[in-house]
């Protein structure tokens, strides 16, 4: 798990943390098995882009829009539309609000550790999502 799992190492952060986390890996559509009415969902991930290591942040329908044209997933083609299609098929989703927190990498690598940029941004994404979650509690 090299640069592309840094998804992976925020959610072990916050569930260390206390916060309910599912990994869900490359199959988005494993949510509506582990999805249980929460207020907010947000996905964590890995996506391309020109300069490792910058958070970039998607609320609602902007996921679908701004996602799609800018960054492109680092691990399964068709994410956007996968999460699209889950807001068509289960009526739970629907009512969720939905966030989408990245880190961009140059590209997937195999290894096991994360480039020092990628690292660096951890701190920055995890505050990002901190403060998510406690906006209106």
């Amino acid at each position: 798990m090299g640069d592309d799992g840094v998804g992976i190492k925020i959610g072990r952060e916050l569930k260390r943390q206390g916060y309910k986390v599912e990994e869900l890996g490359t199959d988005i559509f494993s949510l509506m098995r582990v999805y249980n009415g929460e207020n907010k969902v947000i996905i964590v991930d890995a996506v391309l882009g020109e300069i490792p290591g910058k958070v970039v942040y998607f609320k609602g329908e902007d996921i679908f829009k701004k996602l799609r044209a800018e960054i492109r997933s680092a691990h399964f083609m068709g994410a956007v539309e996968g999460l699209k299609l889950l807001l068509e098929v289960d009526e739970r989703l629907k009512n969720a609000e939905l966030h989408f927190v990245g880190v961009t990498i140059k590209e997937p690598k195999l290894g096991l550790e994360l480039s020092e940029e990628v690292k660096r941004a951890i701190p920055r994404a995890m505050e990002l999502i901190l403060s998510i979650i406690r906006e209106g509690e």
